[in-house]
């Protein structure tokens, strides 16, 4: 039994507005499973879920974003100096602007996209050569350790590079993003408008899924969803997380 990370998902005023401008960002294709939500994903062949991608959902909201820096980010991929510079002025053609959050002199350039969420274009690192569009997607905690330790056990995916400041996943397949645990002393003081959502197998159990991630740390989350078919939690640090119906066998 194993949870599987497919989407990154995201709360907006204007969940077509931020769709698209996700998927232009990332050179994907814009769909929508019902009303009040914007898929994005990758075009081609790409069938989902697929660990060669995790996917973005973004989710209509009446609140707009406050002006507490998110605790998840995306962070952006590039190849070369040259692509990184290019991608930047792409974006802000898209609408993305420039963000301070106290990053300093530091080689990545932070922006936020239109409704304010904050992402990272990457100078090129060899680590993220091979990730797709999406390097990572960053989680700021207090103690990256613990959440290695949980994430580690409630989803099939590797765990690398586990230090004080810093924790690293990655699909077992070792192929797609990674996801990040970082360090920081900021603690929640907004709901989390942007979390991860996990998928079980076809054929696995949904409620026994759940289960084990209340054994894992996990705490039940009340978000007003009412009678719905995934199941809204928390981690052991407080960040938001669903795990979404299962697939059923054909």
């Amino acid at each position: 039994m194993a949870l599987r990370p497919v989407n990154v998902n995201m709360k907006a005023l204007d969940e077509w507005v931020v769709g698209r401008f996700w998927a232009q960002a990332l050179g994907w294709e814009v769909s929508s499973e019902g009303p009040g939500v914007t898929n994005v994903e990758p075009g081609g062949d790409f069938t989902w879920p697929d660990p060669a991608a995790i996917c973005v959902d973004v989710v209509i909201v009446p609140e707009a974003k406050t002006p507490a820096k998110n605790r998840a980010h995306i962070d952006l991929a590039t190849t070369s100096a040259a692509h990184q510079a290019e991608l930047i002025a792409r974006l802000k053609d898209l609408g993305a602007t420039p963000v301070d959050i106290g990053q300093g002199d530091v080689p990545w350039t932070v922006l936020a996209d239109p409704e304010g969420n904050e992402f990272c274009v990457l100078e090129p690192r060899e680590i993220y050569r091979d990730t797709g569009p999406i390097a990572a997607v960053v989680i700021d905690c207090v103690d990256p350790r613990a959440m290695a330790r949980f994430w580690g056990e409630a989803t099939d995916w590797n765990v690398h590079e586990v230090t004080d400041q810093h924790a690293r996943l990655r699909s077992a397949k070792n192929v797609g993003p990674y996801i990040e645990f970082l360090r920081t002393p900021d603690v929640k003081t907004v709901p989390d408008r942007v979390h991860i959502d996990l998928l079980p197998y076809t054929g696995d159990d949904h409620e026994a899924e759940v289960a084990r991630l209340y054994a894992l740390g996990a705490h039940d989350l009340d978000l007003g969803q009412g009678d719905v078919p995934w199941k809204c939690l928390t981690d052991p640090e407080d960040h938001e997380l669903c795990v979404l119906a299962p697939r059923r066998t054909p």
